[in-house]
């Protein structure tokens, strides 16, 4: 069931919104081995949509939204409830404010039934948290669900909501989305608030939906998407109306096809998959044109440098403190990060804005660029490399190959599932757009999508 099925099915009577929020906990409960909550909250969550319902019968109608269960990830802050970043250093953190992207999707109708799992600190892909258990893939449960916002991904994929919210540092949205099969929106940098989401870089986070669908993430995009004053990264730009969805045609659309990086040292299912996706936009009116971009080796680095730096200046006081309290793989990172230099740092934002121009010219007259998400399928559990090219590679470094160097352009990024590889587990792609293009990037997934 989709937003919009659920959404009639509420205002003609069929299901209450009390109705799907308990059906929600019961999934939440049915599935509880992808270990994908830290907490839930019933009891809150039952009272809203209690009060949704009364709403409805009295003609108050919030939207698309209204009565719809959905979760945060839990560095969303939630007022009196615990918001643990996935760490012991925030285990008994408990906000007295709300963060703005929570309270505007609560604006909007929707009810949080609870705080999903993650990565340590958002700093990971694997979402296997040392502190709270490993986070599980629907798809197969001895496998990672991405991340960093595995549980987020996890729970939307297994139809326990219908959107869970995501961050997105360097793939955090877009790779849990393509490793459980379902569609993550990165907005463009500054579309959505992060004013009260516990930081990770301040200039790479983004905050966006995950979800089953292209259409569920583009209502839940419009509710959370406009300018904030409590974020001084949030963009002055009216966010424009909701889309019209279009069935599988994608006459008038242009898409680029990267000729290099893309698609080197990558499975050769998910190469054929992607280029397969590629002739479906062709067969449905798209120009698909082959292009060349920078040398994204050097953009992935100096992502790692500006990350690195950022979040051991975030961190720089509780490492100092509770060093112990953080799990190994992050403290190793953090620790990394401040042993870059001032000049690494500022090397790597002059190169940062050299892309920037140089992406602005490879995407001049394209609606989009049409790549792989990731160059491997799930790894499992614990799994530290990754053959690729007859070569072993560090699974963390080539899980996000494809999708670090898209944070600091700030560039909107819409991952969507691309069929299902030879081995049974999916398969994501990204569409690249141009800033603040998120809603042609959520017509051509919904029309390649649909066709799929």
């Amino acid at each position: 069931m989709t937003i919009g099925e659920a959404g009639v099915a509420l205002r003609t009577g069929r299901l209450s919104s009390e109705e799907l929020v308990r059906e929600a906990l019961r999934k939440a409960q049915q599935t509880a081995r992808l270990n994908a909550f830290i907490t839930l909250t019933a009891e809150q969550a039952i009272a809203e949509a209690q009060i949704a319902d009364r709403e409805l019968r009295q003609g108050q109608d919030r939207g698309p939204l209204h009565g719809i269960p959905i979760a945060h990830k839990d560095l969303v802050c939630t007022a009196g409830v615990r918001t643990t970043a996935g760490s012991k250093v925030f285990a008994d953190y408990v906000p007295s404010a709300d963060a703005t992207v929570y309270l505007r999707l609560r604006h909007a109708g929707a009810i949080s039934i609870g705080k999903t799992n993650l990565h340590e600190h958002a700093y990971g892909i694997t979402s296997t948290n040392p502190h709270y258990g490993a986070v599980r893939n629907p798809c197969d449960p001895e496998r990672i669900p991405g991340g960093s916002s595995g549980g987020s991904a996890a729970t939307v994929a297994a139809g326990v909501v219908f959107m869970a919210t995501g961050t997105d540092t360097g793939g955090s949205i877009r790779h849990p989305a393509a490793c459980c099969g379902i569609v993550g929106l990165k907005p463009t940098f500054g579309r959505v608030s992060k004013a009260g989401v516990l930081p990770l870089s301040w200039s790479l986070d983004h905050v966006g939906p995950i979800t089953r669908t292209v259409a569920d993430a583009a209502v839940c995009y419009q509710a959370m998407a406009g300018y904030d004053p409590a974020d001084p990264c949030s963009a002055r730009r009216a966010v424009p109306p909701p889309v019209t969805l279009r069935g599988p045609d994608l006459r008038g659309v242009r898409l680029g096809l990267p000729e290099n990086f893309y698609f080197e040292m990558i499975d050769p299912g998910i190469d054929r998959a992607v280029r397969a996706l590629a002739q479906l936009a062709e067969s449905l009116g798209a120009i698909v044109e082959a292009v060349r971009v920078p040398d994204m080796d050097v953009l992935n680095t100096a992502a790692q440098i500006i990350l690195g730096c950022e979040a051991a200046t975030v961190h720089q006081d509780h490492l100092a403190s509770r060093s112990a309290d953080y799990g190994d793989d992050v403290r190793t990172l953090l620790s990394i990060g401040s042993l870059w230099r001032a000049t690494d740092y500022l090397n790597a934002q002059r190169v940062r804005r050299r892309f920037r121009a140089a992406f602005r010219a490879v995407l001049d007259g394209l609606d989009a660029l049409l790549v792989p998400a990731t160059p491997i399928t799930p790894p499992r559990i614990g799994q530290t490399a990754v053959n690729l090219g007859g070569t072993d590679q560090d699974v963390r470094i080539a899980s996000t190959r494809f999708l670090r160097g898209l944070n600091p352009l700030g560039l909107p990024v819409l991952s969507i599932p691309a069929g299902m590889h030879s081995n049974g587990l999916p398969i994501g792609a990204q569409l690249i757009g141009r800033p603040w293009t998120e809603a042609r990037l959520i017509e051509v997934g919904a029309a390649l999508t649909a066709a799929l």
